[in-house]
């Protein structure tokens, strides 16, 4: 139980990560240079996120076998576009929520196989 626990964990991480590339592109669209200083430190957290992500996922991966691991990795689909909704005010369609019901539903039918 643990396991999946890193790996929902390993999830989240992905996600902010993703949001904080987006924030490092805007970052760079307002400041002109990949060297200033917010741009660098937006991409060094979304880089250092991912790093220890990817370290996790590794240990989940030796305790979970990858087909019952990897569907979870599926709520990125659903956890992105939440998080740029509250830290970039992007907005949705109803069709999106259409295509989150669907996500969440292979994924339990995936985890549950």
């Amino acid at each position: 139980m643990v396991s999946y626990l890193v790996a929902f964990l390993c999830v989240v991480g992905i996600s902010i990560g993703q949001v904080l590339f987006k924030l490092s592109a805007a970052s760079l669209a307002r400041t002109g240079s990949l060297f200033a200083l917010p741009t660098m430190t937006m991409l060094g957290c979304a880089f250092a996120l991912y790093g220890l992500t990817t370290i996790a996922w590794v240990w989940v991966l030796q305790k979970i076998e990858l087909g019952r691991a990897y569907p979870l990795m599926a709520l990125a689909f659903v956890m992105v576009p939440i998080g740029s909704h509250f830290f970039l005010g992007e907005r949705f369609t109803p069709q999106y929520f259409v295509g989150v019901a669907v996500i969440m539903v292979g994924i339990f039918v995936a985890v549950r196989a």
